[in-house]
């Protein structure tokens, strides 16, 4: 390996550190407010209403049934020529990763609350507490803890599906890595570079989930 070489090596680094931040950002804020979502529809899909339950199943169905990338170009041009406004990249890019996690985190927290025994929500109900109180104080806290190791799983698709993104010139981590590549030719040493930073975020998720998923025995 000679000293070019070499040397591409180091000089991507700043421009996918700088890439790096923005995917961890968009991935974080993103998730935010996908939890968010995917707790209001998650439990929405468990209602007893069928106008809720269907609102919710169109939500998680035509999200879950169109790729990450048609919706992201859906809402940066789709959205933008219907409302007649310019949507930023940053935010529509936030607003994807929010609305596709939400979906997929929808049918997790469903998952999870089904997964209680029944006999926790009558033991609530004997001792006097409501509906909505038992699914509070009894049943939300035993489905949280098994919902960790699914929304830690959803945490590293999210931020790989921030690749994507590079097609509307986010300046995420494999866009920084090709406008790298685009100005010196250094293909493989950029793109290698891109691979390990992806890894070093999403292996040690991968094996800290894996001890969480054996503490909380799920």
């Amino acid at each position: 390996m000679d000293f070019i070489t070499q040397s591409h090596y180091y000089r991507v680094m700043p421009m996918l550190l700088e890439g790096l931040v923005w995917t961890l950002l968009i991935t974080g804020i993103g998730l935010i407010f996908g939890f968010i979502l995917g707790a209001i529809f998650g439990f929405a899909r468990l209602s007893k209403s069928k106008i809720i339950y269907g609102i919710a199943t169109v939500y998680v169905e035509v999200v879950r049934g169109t790729p990450i990338l048609a919706q992201i170009l859906f809402i940066y041009f789709g959205l933008s020529d219907l409302l007649g406004v310019n949507i930023d990249k940053i935010t529509a890019s936030i607003i994807a990763i929010a609305i596709n996690a939400g979906a997929y985190i929808a049918e997790i927290v469903r998952g999870a609350v089904y997964s209680i025994d029944k006999g926790q929500e009558e033991a609530g109900r004997s001792i006097g507490l409501t509906r909505n109180q038992t699914m509070r104080y009894i049943i939300w806290p035993q489905a949280f803890r098994r919902m960790i190791p699914p929304l830690g799983n959803q945490f590293v698709i999210s931020l790989k599906d921030t690749s994507l993104f590079s097609v509307i010139a986010v300046g995420e981590l494999l866009y920084m890595g090709q406008q790298y590549y685009g100005a010196t030719f250094a293909a493989f040493e950029a793109l290698t570079m891109v691979c390990i930073m992806y890894l070093v975020i999403t292996v040690p998720t991968a094996v800290y989930l894996r001890r969480v998923e054996r503490r909380l025995d799920v």
